[in-house]
This record gives C-alpha cells, structure tokens and sequence, in this order.
C-alpha cells in the first residue's frame, strides 16, 4: 500500500503548498441517510431521471444525492468509519448469522444508506493526479464524484481506488457521493453496513505508484523490490527514482537511484530491484523490528514497511520463521467490536492485538476475508503473524479481480506469512473440479507474490486438499489429520479451525440466550485441551487457529434468539477474559499463572456439589475451600485441575508451587451488593478503552453484578462511539440517540465504554 507522504490537513481544503505526495484521511465532514432497496422513488430518486447516471455522465437532468444542489441538510452528521447498522435494532424475524439485526432483504428501509461529503481542492494543484481510496465498504458500493459515476464494488471487502482527476473543480466544491446496499450477506457472521472502513484522499504527480504497486522480499540478506509505476499525464515522462532503506531510528543503510528511461503516456511499467543488506535486523513476533523503504518518484516520496524475515511451512517440522521452527498459536478474528460494529477505529484494532499478544497469541487468521489494511499496519508494528484470506472461491474474472485485490494490499506486510485462497467450500471440496479451481488460484496468487506459499481451510472433504500447497484444516473432529499425515506424509497441515468449547463469561449454569462453557460438561471432553494437545504433541503441523479470540456478533450458535453473539471466542464482545483464556494464557506464555473457577457468587445453589477447576502451568496446585483444606495435586502438562466441594458462602483459596515453593495465590470470594464503579482507561492513540468494574463495598469485583450504569459524555472534544458489556443476549441500544447519554446494564461486573478523544467528561452512576 502506498503511504504517500504525510501531510495531514484539517478541514475541507487541501492544503495548498509545495506540490508533493500526501494522503489525506477524510473522517469528519461526511452527511448520511438512509435511502430504500425497494423503490427507487424512495431511494432520493436515484436512477429515475431521464437520463439515468449510467446513461448519460453527469447528466443535468440527475437530482440525486450525487449532484451538488441536492439539499443534504436534513441528513445526520457523521465520521467515517460509520457502521449503521450497530445502531439498529434486533428482531427474531432478523438473520440469525448475522445477529438478527434488522438489515437485509426483509428490511428494504434499513438495507441502502447514502453518504455525501464536500471538500475543495486549490487551484494551483492543477496538473497533480488524485484518487480515492475506500479501505472497505459494506456492501455494493456505488460511488460518484462531482456527479460523475465512478464505479460499482460488489464486494464489501476489497479496497477501491478511483481517479477522479479530471472530474475535480479546482479551486471550487467538490462531491463525494457513496451508496451501499447491504441487503444481499456477503457471509454468514455478522458484517455491518456502510463506510465501515478508512477513506483517504491521495495527491500525487502524474507519475506514480500504481495501487499497491510498492512492495518488497525481504528474506535473509537479501532485499528485492518491486515498483509498479504508471503515468497519467497526456504525454509521455521520464523519472528518476531513489531508493532509500531506514533503520528503526531513520538512518539509512542504503541507497540506490535508478534512471528511469521514458514512460509511455497511459500506461504502467514494473522496476524490479534486488541488493544485499549486510546483517539485517530479523522480524519476528518477539522482536517486530521494521526497516522503511523511502521510494522517491520525482519530488513524491512514498513509505513501505520492510521486515526481514523468511517464513515457510515444511511437511516434516511444521512452520519456520527465520529458519527456526515456531508454534502457531493463532485464532480466527472477525472485524466487529461492541459498541461500534465493523466501524473499529484504528486504535481498537491495535488494541485487540495487544489483548490477544497478552494471551500469548502470535498468529491471527482473517476469517472469512480479506484483512483490513489497519489490521495489516498494527501486526506489522506489534509482532503478529496474518494468514489473509480470500472471501470466495473461484477462477473467473470477478474471482480473479478480487483476489489479486487481496495479495495487492497485503503483500507489501511482512506480517503476511499465508495467503488463504478459500474456506470451507463444500461444493468444491468432495468434487474434482475443486482440485482444479485451487491450483488455478494458487498459480494466479504466485503470479502476484511468488515469496509466500497458498492454503485453503478444509471441511473434511478429501478431493480439494489434493491440490492445495499447504493444508489447513478445520476441527481434527470431522478431518482425520493424522491418519492423512499417514497416508501423505509429504503434505504440509496446520489446524485452521478448532473449538474453544467457550461460553458465556462469568455463567456456570445454563441461562435464556447464555451459554456454559461446554469445556466443563465433560461430553464428550474438555475440547480446548484436545485442540491443543493435538496440535502440540504432533511436531510436523504447523499449529492450530482457535474459533475464536474474540466473541462476534451473529451466529450465536448453537443458541438461537435472544443470543445474537457467537459466544466461542476466549475473549468476550467487550474483549474482557473467559476462563479459557487462563487456560491459553498458562500454556503458551513462560510467565506463572493461577486461575481458579467458577466464582464464589453462586446464589441459589447452595447445598449443590460445584466442579472447582484450576488452570495453572504450576508445578503443583493446593486448593482450600471455606476453610477446608482439599489437598494439593500435580498439574499435567496442558491440562487443568479439578475438586469437588458443596457450596456455601464464603471463600476459595487457590495456591501454586513451582519446584516446591509456593509463587502464587488467588482468592475467589462471595462479596456484598454493587456499591461502587471503578475505571480503567486504556490509550491507543485518540482512542479510549474505558473499562469499567462493578465493585462491593469492601472493593471487591462483584461477579454476578448485572446493574444498570447511567454514562453521561459532555466532553467538548472527542466523541462517545459506544459501549458494550459482553453479554451475548443483551438487545438494547449500544450508541447513545443524543450522542451524550446512555444507560446500559454491567453483565456480571463488568461494562466497556469506547470514546474518541479525552475521557474528560465522561460519568458514571451506579443505578
């Protein structure tokens, strides 16, 4: 992706100056509304005109949202990312994969919104080459400029680019108009609605990077680089071009010009270029230390990411990073959060990478879609390995399109260690034609990035996986891997799906809409622990993807509504812990760990027998329950411990040994009533993570506490984008109507609140 050259510039005007590259991110400015998948009429007239905008350009009889003089000022204000169906309403009639939120076909009112926004650009840019860039749009987008049609992206996943240079009116208003029609799923989790993606405005000269036309090998010593430039003007040009490597502390370490002979006008050209770095600093998850690529084009400069790093998957030793093998611990990741949607901030998708690292995790697959160019960004800066994954299969020219679309925006991350080509495919996956189709996608991708091997997720079918370079596969349960392995030992295998067997955080019996963790029913095993033991204890696969790290809305399997959140993940909506978590946490970091559950908080089952587990990588755990001391036991490796004791009210105490000595002790009490809040504010950029604690008298967290908080914002800067609580069956509103006030329910103690900007002014009152 390029990055041309940074220069910021607040408000509608762009900025007027030395004429060099920079991109500009369009926020704030932009109008919505919703339009109408069932009437035209109702659709603000869009099409209707006599000379439709398909018919004629720019036709002066169109009186659509995509001409200047329509009157927008009845629309709502809002900033980009905007997912509007995070604001919507849930209703059993709704798609259940998708959370049963009120969008798609049966809701023609709230399936096509509108967006419009103005900007002005000088008039001594003239001559520069502009384009829009779209990160993603849910879904169908159409977009126009000045109301001329810039074009259709079916897909809600790909990012789009669009020259609108000889449509802009320097020096006066110009339009940016989008509609999208999310009536028709593009997958079966939920995917929101809208611009849900960054918008960027990039000037650059008339010679130029074609769109992700920059990107590098950076392999051992050796360092290729390949520029994909193109020249817009009317008349042919000629460029020189410099190449500089930064250091992590911007110094260089090498440079190179190159004369570039005469570019033909309207036309594209690669310049490969291949030297040697002497003992470069390696990438990898522990050490994510990034070199810079300054490419020079005229007076343009643009900035790629360059991480040194070989990664291959090999038949017999699974994955090796920097010739080392290396355990994948990776999970499957969706892009919705509470309180937002699919609309995640920049700053919350770093922060969900920091939670997962947190956890010991060091590999994220995107599924069922193309990574985020935010997410790519944020893996490549802290340490976290992407498969990226390609939404459909198939060899046609869409298919194709949207593929190369994929491998072009991620190809430039080192963080990219697999491109994925499919998942799940039932109709390809017990069918020849399915081999056939994998190995026209694979060829296609290498076209594109030779440097990285291709897999597919498998179901179980047994005739697609004959074609796939490394295989993936979903739940050891429904593939037989080992005896595969057997039978063909020279396939290449990581597991790319296994169940957490999570449920619902803090819920230990079953509940409406809530779920237990299936981990503790004992049918037919604890599942996390056979996921792992699996992957672990056979040294030729690569590792294993959990589903999922985080809970998401939509298929709240194998719950129906009110659930609307798949409750799998090992964090919940709100990213707050699940006791799998421990369990992950005790086996895939070096740092001690005690966890023991459920809580002490068990009203109404006084008298039952109570399972007491531990998750611990201790030596040895003693357990003592309301006095009583119930004995220590040996923890086994990648296992957990159990007791049974009789609840009453009172007090678990849990303590671990390592070689002997005691290192650790957790207390699990039964507290008091909700007294009080506490908060604790996490800062990713101008993102703030306020989560918040419902806490007794005496300070302790209250588990079971579900009590209403009433948050009033009346910050002057920033914004209140949302809140969440984790509870998979809550179905009120998640955004403030006002922007300003919102009372929302704390699930078993715990409450998020998601705000831009300063969190002073916001309030909290336990109700």
């Amino acid at each position: 992706m390029k990055k041309a050259l940074f220069l910021l510039c607040a408000g509608l005007l762009l900025c007027s100056g030395p004429a060099h590259a920079q991109t500009i991110r369009l926020e704030d400015g932009w109008k919505f509304a919703f339009g109408n998948a069932a009437s035209p009429e109702k659709d603000f007239g869009s099409g209707t005109e006599y000379f439709n905008y398909l018919t004629k350009a720019n036709s002066i009889h169109n009186r659509g949202p995509y001409t200047l003089s329509f009157d927008d000022s009845a629309w709502a204000d809002v900033s980009v990312p905007h997912d509007w169906v995070a604001g919507l309403g849930f209703s059993p009639e709704a798609s259940h994969s998708h959370g049963y939120k009120t969008v798609g076909y049966k809701y023609p009112e709230t399936s096509v919104g509108w967006y419009r926004r103005k900007l002005k650009i000088g008039p001594e840019k003239e001559g520069r080459h502009f384009q829009l860039r779209f990160d993603g749009i849910f879904r169908n987008a159409t977009v126009w400029f000045n109301g001329f049609y810039m074009g259709t992206e079916p897909s809600g996943y790909a990012v789009q680019t669009y020259d609108i240079t000889p449509y802009i009116n320097f020096g006066g208003e110009n339009l940016i108009c989008v509609r999208a029609d999310a009536s028709l799923e593009e997958g079966w989790f939920y995917e929101g609605a809208g611009i849900y993606r960054n918008v960027y405005l990039e000037e650059t000269g008339p010679v130029h990077p074609t769109p992700g036309g920059i990107w590098t090998e950076a392999g051992g010593h050796t360092l290729s680089i390949y520029v994909e430039l193109e020249n817009t003007d009317t008349k042919g040009r000629q460029e020189r071009l410099l190449f500089r490597l930064l250091d992590a502390q911007g110094n260089s370490v090498w440079e190179h010009k190159a004369a570039i002979h005469l570019l033909p006008q309207r036309q594209s050209v690669p310049y490969p270029i291949q030297t040697e770095v002497e003992n470069p600093h390696l990438w990898s998850p522990e050490d994510p230390y990034l070199y810079t690529l300054e490419t020079t084009v005229g007076e343009d400069v643009y900035r790629t990411p360059v991480g040194f790093r070989t990664a291959r998957f090999t038949a017999d030793e699974g994955f090796l990073l920097n010739g080392k093998k290396l355990i994948l611990k990776g999970v499957n990741l969706h892009q919705d959060h509470a309180g937002v949607g699919s609309a995640m901030p920049d700053g919350l998708i770093e922060w969900r990478v920091r939670k997962l690292k947190e956890l010991g995790v060091n590999a994220i697959r995107c599924s069922h879609n193309p990574a985020s160019p935010a997410l790519l960004e944020a893996c490549d800066r802290l340490g976290m390995l992407i498969i990226d994954e390609n939404r459909l299969m198939g060899v046609n020219t869409e298919h194709k399109r949207l593929l190369e679309n994929m491998v072009r925006w991620g190809r430039e991350h080192p963080c990219v260690v697999l491109w994925s080509v499919g998942n799940e495919e039932w109709g390809l996956e017990n069918d020849v034609r399915g081999k056939k189709v994998v190995q026209q996608m694979q060829d296609y991708v290498h076209k594109l990035d030779p440097s990285r091997q291709t897999t597919a997720a498998n179901a179980g079918g047994a005739t697609l996986i004959e074609g796939l370079q490394v295989h993936g596969y979903n739940y050891i349960v429904q593939n037989d891997v080992e005896n595969r392995h057997q039978r063909h030992p020279e396939w290449i295998i990581f597991g790319s799906e296994e169940t957490t067997g999570c449920g619902t955080r803090g819920i230990y019996f079953p509940e409406e809409g809530r779920m237990p963790s299936i981990n503790r029913n004992g049918e037919p095993e604890n599942v996390i622990e056979r996921g792992w033991k699996f992957y672990h204890e056979h040294p030729w696969t690569g590792g294993v993807f959990w589903w999922t790290g985080f809970d998401y809305r939509g298929e709240p399997n194998p719950l129906v509504y009110p659930a609307t959140v798949s409750e799998f993940g090992i964090l919940d909506y709100c990213g707050f812990w699940k006791d799998e978590a421990w369990y992950l946490k005790a086996w895939w970091s070096q740092e001690p760990v005690l966890h023991v559950f459920p809580h002490w908080n068990l009203s109404g089952h006084e008298g039952e027998v109570i399972d007491l587990w531990v998750y611990s990588n201790c030596d040895e755990v003693k357990l003592t329950v309301n006095g009583k001391n119930l004995g220590k036991k040996p923890m086994p490796r990648d296992g957990h411990l159990s007791w049974k004791a009789v609840y009453k009210p009172g007090k678990v105490v849990a303590e671990g040994y390592i070689q002997g000595r005691r290192v650790l002790r957790e207390v699990v009490e039964t507290t008091g009533a909700p007294a009080q809040l506490v908060m604790e504010t996490e800062t990713v950029g101008d993102l703030r993570v306020v989560n918040v604690s419902v806490l007794d008298a005496r300070g302790r967290l209250v588990p079971d506490a579900c009590t209403p908080v009433r948050i009033s914002w009346n910050g002057l800067h920033g914004r209140f984008l949302g809140a969440g609580n984790g509870d998979p069956s809550y179905l009120g509103p998640e955004q403030p109507a006002d922007g300003h006030t919102l009372t929302y329910p704390a699930f078993n103690g715990r409450l998020q609140i998601l705000i831009s900007g300063p969190e002073e002014g916001l309030k909290l009152e336990l109700l």
